[in-house]
């Protein structure tokens, strides 16, 4: 007994000396946000909304991967390459089927990009549910090692479609919405790209907490995360509920290639390094957790703008450094991340 309680005294105190520690490093990046702020406020704020902005992005993709954690365990590697395919889709569909270009009109543009999304988010969905009656529901009851190397085969072989159907070059759309001031507020500015990203990122995240918390199915998902055979006695069709959170998964995933798309070039790896960095998000908001995943995700973008946008920074050759270095710190510090549920030992 005596050891026992000498061993649990002894994880105490290590555990407050990570948080004290932890405390500390985030005051002192607090303390140097603060002293960038008042150095240049302008370009502080600019660079911030640059943050925000892609971060918006990343909160789309990190959602896939707490939606599916929260249902299943699983770290499906291969999300990342879905956004990835599913924003070349997007950019074929564009170029080739509406034919956008820069001298569309407002109302052309507007209506292509609503009916891109109507087609690649129902179409990912369905390729998303596809893999997970293919690939991981046959693997349910295996060791965790199993699906997990399953998803990064899948993620290859989604790769290597996309480098079949597009090719090694870098995709992008047409530069049809202005890099130009549509909103400047106290002197920060809002590009139109900017508000297009946002017309569509907010109302699906809406849209999402709105379904997971108030419908049936939503309520469904929430109880097989929680206990999947409970869920089950209570008659809960478990596979149509894994099914229905991978469409979903898939869904965004399509939402996020387009605004992605909107912003930056796209290549059939690219999904690899940034669903990497969305999964990050997960993990640092909370994996499991929508609103953590959403936090997360803006943090890094966060993160991501002020080392490339701001003095004094190690720039943009360090940003992968800092961001998986950031995974790190949460996985030591505080492993169930920032809106997570610290729980005990061995639950």
């Amino acid at each position: 007994m005596a050891a026992t309680a000498v061993a649990a005294l002894n994880r105490i105190r290590a555990s407050s000396i990570l948080d004290i520690t932890g405390l500390i490093l985030v005051g002192l990046v607090v303390i140097w946000l603060a002293f960038k702020f008042a150095e240049n406020p302008q370009r502080f704020l600019d660079v911030t909304m640059i943050g925000l902005t892609v971060g918006a992005t990343y909160a789309l993709i990190a959602l896939g991967y707490t939606l599916v954690y929260g249902i299943l365990q699983l770290i499906n590697f291969a999300h990342g390459d879905v956004f990835a395919l599913s924003g070349l889709v997007a950019g074929t569909i564009v170029v080739s089927v509406f034919g956008l270009d820069a001298d569309s009109s407002i109302p052309l543009i507007i209506g292509g990009l609503l009916l891109t999304l109507a087609i690649t988010m129902p179409g990912f969905a369905l390729l998303n549910a596809a893999i997970e009656r293919v690939a991981y529901k046959p693997l349910r009851n295996a060791p965790r090692l199993a699906p997990l190397i399953t998803a990064v085969g899948m993620s290859f072989i989604l790769q290597n479609v996309g480098l079949a159907l597009y090719g090694p070059s870098s995709k992008s759309f047409p530069n049809f919405i202005p890099r130009t001031d549509a909103i400047n507020i106290g002197g920060v500015a809002i590009q139109w790209n900017d508000v297009a990203v946002y017309s569509v990122v907010v109302p699906l995240l809406l849209i999402l907490t709105w379904f997971v918390r108030s419908t049936r199915q939503g309520k469904s998902m929430r109880a097989v995360a929680q206990d999947t055979d409970a869920a089950a006695m209570l008659g809960i069709d478990v596979n149509r509920t894994i099914s229905l959170t991978f469409m979903l998964a898939g869904a965004l995933a399509a939402a996020a290639g387009l605004v992605y798309m909107l912003q930056f070039n796209m290549r059939y790896d690219t999904g690899f390094e940034l669903g990497l960095i969305a999964f990050t998000a997960a993990v640092l908001g909370g994996i499991g957790n929508l609103q953590g995943a959403v936090l997360g995700a803006v943090m890094i973008g966060l993160v991501q703008a002020y080392n490339e946008g701001l003095d004094g920074t190690p720039g943009s050759d360090w940003t992968r450094t800092i961001v998986f270095g950031i995974l790190i710190a949460t996985l030591v510090f505080r492993p169930e991340g920032l809106l997570g549920e610290r729980t005990p030992e061995g639950a």
